[in-house]
């Protein structure tokens, strides 16, 4: 009897052991730290290469500038530990080189430990971080990058959180917008990576489902420097609309070629490159009259989005960006909520109340369904007399879409 008891006790602690060892197959079970003073966020990202200037004009100052407030404020009150902890934030380069920042990503899990990580810059590398993060089970919310394909292939990635609206919610508005100003015809030009594949893909189906003839579909690499025989060719098939997914070279490129050019046309979009101020700056307000991008937010979208606008043109000196930059730093407002709630710094936990809650941030109420935010203020902006004017049919609109006027 003592025999068979034992061996039962014995078969009991293994399959106790094989359990308790799958459940921590990712982070180290959480302990407290009755030394801890402060929260350790690490971030790789690009602060040189060719990636660095994106990250300079979007989402890294948004960052810099969440944590300085945080601080500002004494930092997170955590239960656990009865008092407010301030950030320590440790910040990598990884040169805009994805394996290096997969490296240092590994380095702030493993060896430094820290607390929690923000996101790389970039859909490509966002990718690599959300799979390294949610093997390890640390919390990751998305920034500056993503796109369908990323958001399917981290369905399965619990402590991945996404914020980027992208072509699937943007493309069918601009088709809206299009078909209320009458548009025809179209040329679509296209960088020929990820984000422009995907954009170019999923606008051309929405196009031809609603009767509007796609004269022209051409991708080119990126920095590519000559636009001027595609804008002709637009030209040539009487095309009233010219949309290009493309970056800020590319973009800049198309707009002073067709102005050089005279190449004029109804509706004029580039993806990324006019939801910055420095897009107007640069060309002047009048060149960038009418110009559509993708978007898209202004301070009178929400009172809450005019503070945060006023906020970080005291920081910096200049304008956000008319995309990301306001649901960048209301997603921080949420993860700090989260861990004030949740009482603790256990991943786990956070995690769950982050999958769950709603918050009022500056962007207003925001919460995720199923990993993903999906309050965005707006889809598609248009240059207006000198504002990122929100166009989108419905509440969100600030102002309705015009034809563009040609160049002066």
């Amino acid at each position: 009897m003592f025999k068979k008891c034992s061996f039962i006790l014995f078969v009991l602690i293994v399959c106790f052991s094989i359990t308790a060892g799958c459940a921590d197959h990712g982070r180290e079970t959480y302990k407290i730290d009755p030394l801890k003073e402060k929260i350790i966020i690490g971030q790789v990202v690009s602060l040189t290469g060719q990636l660095a200037f994106g990250v300079s004009v979007s989402s890294g100052p948004v960052y810099d500038m969440w944590v300085e407030d945080v601080n500002n404020q004494g930092g997170i009150f955590v239960k656990e530990y009865g008092k407010k902890l301030p950030i320590e934030y440790i910040k990598y380069d990884d040169k805009s080189d994805a394996d290096t920042m997969e490296k240092l990503l590994s380095k702030l899990i493993l060896e430094d430990k820290v607390d929690f990580l923000l996101p790389p810059w970039g859909t490509t590398f966002l990718y690599t971080a959300a799979a390294i993060a949610n093997k390890h089970e640390y919390i990751l919310i998305g920034g500056a990058g993503g796109a369908i394909e990323l958001k399917e292939a981290v369905a399965d990635m619990k402590y991945f959180f996404s914020t980027l609206n992208h072509a699937d919610t943007q493309m069918p508005v601009l088709v809206d917008i299009l078909e209320e100003l009458a548009i025809k015809s179209v040329t679509i030009s296209f960088v020929q990576d990820l984000h422009g594949v995907e954009y170019a893909g999923t606008l051309v189906p929405e196009l031809l489902a609603r009767g509007i003839d796609v004269k022209i579909v051409k991708g080119h690499p990126e920095g590519t420097q000559d636009f001027v025989p595609l804008l002709n060719q637009a030209k040539g098939y009487n095309s009233e609309a010219f949309l290009a997914f493309v970056y800020p070279g590319d973009a800049m490129n198309i707009v002073t070629q067709s102005i050089e050019n005279n190449f004029n046309f109804d509706v004029f979009l580039l993806s990324v490159c006019p939801i910055f101020g420095f897009f107007r700056d640069v060309l002047g307000a009048e060149a960038v009259e009418g110009i559509m991008g993708t978007g898209a937010w202004n301070t009178k979208s929400l009172f809450c989005a005019g503070d945060f606008y006023e906020k970080y043109v005291r920081y910096f000196g200049e304008e956000p960006d008319f995309w990301g930059s306001l649901v960048y730093y209301a997603s921080l407002e949420h993860l700090q909520q989260a861990i004030e709630e949740a009482g603790t710094l256990d991943q786990r936990a956070i995690r769950d109340i982050l999958a769950t809650r709603i918050y009022d941030t500056c962007i207003g109420p925001f919460s995720y369904d199923n990993g993903t935010f999906i309050g965005h203020l707006g889809q598609i902006g248009q240059w207006q007399n000198g504002i990122f004017e929100v166009i989108d049919p419905g509440s969100n609109r600030t102002a309705a879409p015009k034809i563009k006027p040609k160049w002066m």
